[in-house]
């Protein structure tokens, strides 16, 4: 195996990141191409099939010195590598990724798959702000709030392929407005990018204290994570709001598994301690107290935390 290569594929809604590895753990070369969502997605996998051999032909890659692909997709997905709750954004019902990829790519029968954020924390665990720990937690704070968990260094996928959806851990019952789920009160209406957006609306709303957010048409979490770290009182209050709600959903973590560690990414994640030492004090608040001292630390790998999973998953990392 130490001589093998590894592909793997990331799949968004607007495009599909992917990756040559070598088997132990570096990255040879990435590239991205279109997702075509037309038609409910039936393009995505023929044109990642064709953009790995294509790969394959213009390197001059023997199948037999691949070790499989890698895939990471933006929804559920059971132990036979089965998309099975559907992946809205790509336009998917039910896919079976292994079935249809072995048809395309028949050369290469190694074929895994995981849910996006899963192998994203799996990367991490591997060779990102995870490595040498066995046991983790990764909260990704995005337009929405996605996760997973690693235990004994494996994913954790759960019996419907939902462990590890963070965002949907309820940390307001009183909460009225709908998450994009349907459910009320998710954590990824107050601890994504727009849950940060809508804090500060509220918060704008609410008061009359000065700050330059007011001069802003659309305040994003950017422009708080910005201005609070210029020390302006108001987006400090309202980054306060959100690493509050944040830490709430760390703690359930923490006291359901235990991580020795606890990894934040997303594009939320770039306001670095400027966001990560107000959830390090309230973490301390909420957790239980065997687990107030777990570490929380920024990932390390950023947008290419999902390929490095997706090829960890292939080599049974």
């Amino acid at each position: 195996m130490s001589d093998k290569l590894v592909f793997a594929a990331d799949i968004g809604g607007t495009t599909v990141k992917l990756g040559l590895f070598r088997a132990d753990g570096t990255l040879l070369d990435k590239w991205e191409i279109p997702t075509r969502t037309l038609q409910d997605g039936k393009h995505i996998l023929p044109d990642v099939a064709a953009s790995i051999r294509e790969k394959m032909d213009r390197e001059g890659i023997a199948p037999q010195q691949v070790a499989g692909i890698g895939f990471g997709v933006p929804g559920p997905v059971d132990e036979n590598h089965v998309a099975i709750h559907g992946c809205d954004n790509l336009g998917w019902g039910r896919v079976p990724v292994k079935g249809d990829m072995n048809a395309l790519l028949p050369e290469i029968p190694n074929v895994v798959a995981g849910n996006d954020a899963n192998v994203a924390a799996l990367g991490e665990a591997w060779l990102g702000s995870g490595k040498g720990y066995r046991n983790s937690v990764l909260f990704t704070l995005g337009t929405g709030v996605g996760g997973g968990v690693i235990i004994d260094g494996r994913i954790v996928p759960g019996r419907n392929g939902a462990a590890g959806e963070l965002g949907h851990m309820l940390v307001k019952p009183d909460e009225t407005v709908p998450c994009g789920c349907g459910k009320c009160g998710c954590l990824e209406q107050y601890a994504s990018a727009t849950g940060m957006a809508r804090l500060a609306r509220e918060a704008l709303a609410a008061c009359d204290t000065p700050s330059p957010l007011r001069d802003l048409d659309n305040v994003t979490a950017k422009d708080v994570c910005d201005h609070a770290r210029a020390g302006d009182g108001l987006a400090n209050e309202i980054l306060d709001r959100f690493a509050d709600y944040l830490a709430r959903g760390m703690s359930f973590a923490s006291c359901t598994v235990d991580p020795e560690v606890i990894m934040v990414g997303g594009g939320v994640s770039r306001a670095g301690d400027t966001l990560l030492e107000p959830v390090r004090r309230h973490f301390r608040k909420y957790a239980y107290h065997p687990c107030v001292d777990t570490p929380i630390l920024a990932a390390q790998l950023g947008n290419d935390a999902g390929i490095y999973g997706c090829a960890a998953m292939v080599l049974g990392i």
